[in-house]
């Protein structure tokens, strides 16, 4: 595969700002005269690949920018699979703009520019030195925030994602040959078929295909999270539960009305899963024109979340379950701060509440109100939680709700990372392979379509690697990958 531009390009491969270390990155064809304009001509001569070699970097005039480590990695042995030479200073800014201003001085001559974002790990692919869901990891690594996520994000890197779609890949092509094989043999085709196991075949390759999106939709939970909202009314407790949630004091409480008046939010971690829990404005009629606009943010953050954990008061009617049990409520009817009628209040959240996205009741202050903690299920799932933020019980089982409410497994040695377009791709072999099941076992013209579904599954699949993808799809990945990357 050729690379869309194959001029030699240079980055600055470390992060802005002060460091210890700061690194120029170069990848590409005839780089001798930025080898050797950096580092002079004898230093450069005797430069061996791969390994390091201390002195220092020069400036056109042969002044000294800077002092460090130099490396040169001939190709195809290099992370891009060109040749790649690195310069690893002192880490200032300043430094290392002169450095990679002079790395384009002295690669001029050979058409030298500043790489895009992403554009090493794009040539890393379009080498073959990694496939795309390998070429994904890296930026998965480096935007880990969890050590579980960092971990999954490794063994995609090293391969463990891709070799499990590959096996996938190499049966579905087996099973591909064999059915294409009895086309032209009509009269025989389904005990030719039979014979050969085919449908068992099929059979294996959707169980193990079930396998695989059922850990890559852990995967995807570790890179993504879970956007977790907290709503109710005014002093219900929700910036407690916050900084209950966080273990520190993120959100400021005090017994005012309407203290919190825009979104805050807080990312922690639980079992490894990141959680981005946002506390909102107090739900209520209201003059006030500030806290009007953080009541509006709150409904614009209800629409975005994964899961919506309504806060009400332990002790209190059962308002919200008459609501969802179908009693008219006005869902505009969210008296002021001086009523009274709290189930009315939260009843009319509830009625606002959108379908479709996983909502837990929390009864919160069951030390005032007598309760013990505890979860209730509906269908098997948690439907509400009684706890204290203020004194912690019953958090813990919180906690272990949204897990269950996003699916969470539980981490494995098996994990890896997934995003959004693998679930997409395996979703749609997936149902490909539905298909081909469906016409598995028709004579005449269905056979025709059990082999095109076992084409449209394979292609799928090998979308996931990259063997099968839009060159605009491939700008869009790697435009998201830092720069030097």
């Amino acid at each position: 595969m050729r690379l869309p531009d194959e001029s030699p390009i240079a980055a600055i491969a470390t992060p802005p700002g002060r460091g210890g270390i700061g690194v120029v990155r170069v990848s590409g064809s005839g780089l001798d005269c930025v080898i050797s304009g950096l580092l002079g001509e004898a230093r450069a001569a005797a430069l061996a690949p791969r390994h390091a070699a201390y002195g220092p970097f020069l400036a056109a005039d042969g002044s000294e920018i800077d002092r460090g480590l130099a490396l040169h990695f001939p190709a195809p042995h290099s992370y891009t699979g060109e040749d790649v030479f690195e310069l690893q200073g002192h880490g200032g800014p300043v430094v290392m703009q002169l450095l990679l201003r002079r790395v384009l001085e002295a690669g001029a001559p050979i058409g030298l520019r500043l790489a895009m974002p992403g554009e090493f790990t794009q040539r890393a692919y379009l080498n073959e030195k990694l496939d795309l869901a390998q070429a994904e990891a890296v930026a998965d690594l480096i935007d880990a925030t969890t050590e579980q996520a960092a971990r999954s994000a490794t063994r995609s890197l090293a391969g463990e994602f891709s070799q499990e779609i590959h096996a996938l890949v190499e049966q579905v092509i087996h099973l591909r040959m064999l059915v294409e094989a009895t086309l032209d043999f009509p009269e025989e085709e389904i005990d030719f078929l039979e014979r050969a196991d085919a449908f068992g075949q099929l059979a294996r390759i959707r169980a193990t295909l079930a396998g695989v999106l059922a850990r890559a939709r852990q995967g995807a939970l570790l890179r993504e999270g879970l956007n977790v909202v907290l709503i109710g009314r005014p002093n219900v407790g929700k910036s407690s539960l916050l900084n209950a949630l966080a273990g520190a004091e993120v959100a400021i409480v005090t017994p005012i009305a309407g203290t919190t008046r825009d979104r805050v939010a807080q990312a922690i971690q639980v079992e490894g899963v990141p959680l981005n829990v946002i506390d909102t404005a107090g739900l209520r009629d209201t003059a006030d024109e500030v806290e009007r606009i953080g009541i509006a943010r709150t409904w614009d953050e209800v629409a975005k979340a994964d899961v919506i954990l309504h806060l009400q008061e332990a002790g209190q009617g059962g308002a919200t379950a008459a609501a969802a049990a179908g009693a008219r409520v006005d869902p505009n009817a969210v008296p002021g701060a001086g009523a009274i009628d709290a189930d009315a209040i939260d009843a009319g959240i509830a009625a606002r509440l959108p379908a479709g996205v996983p909502i837990v009741r929390v009864l919160n202050k069951i030390d005032l109100a007598g309760e013990g903690a505890r979860v209730e299920r509906v269908g098997g799932r948690p439907s509400a939680v009684w706890l204290s933020a203020r004194g912690g019980e019953g958090v813990e089982l919180l906690r272990a709700a949204l897990l269950e409410l996003a699916g969470w497994q539980g981490a494995g040695e098996s994990q890896f990372i997934a995003r959004e377009r693998h679930l997409q791709a395996l979703r749609a072999a997936s149902d490909h392979l539905d298909a081909a099941e469906e016409n598995a076992r028709r004579r005449g013209e269905q056979l025709e379509l059990f082999a095109e579904e076992l084409r449209l599954a394979q292609e799928a699949l090998s979308e996931i690697t990259g063997e099968f993808t839009p060159d605009d799809l491939l700008g869009v990945i790697f435009s998201r990958f830092c720069i030097g990357k």
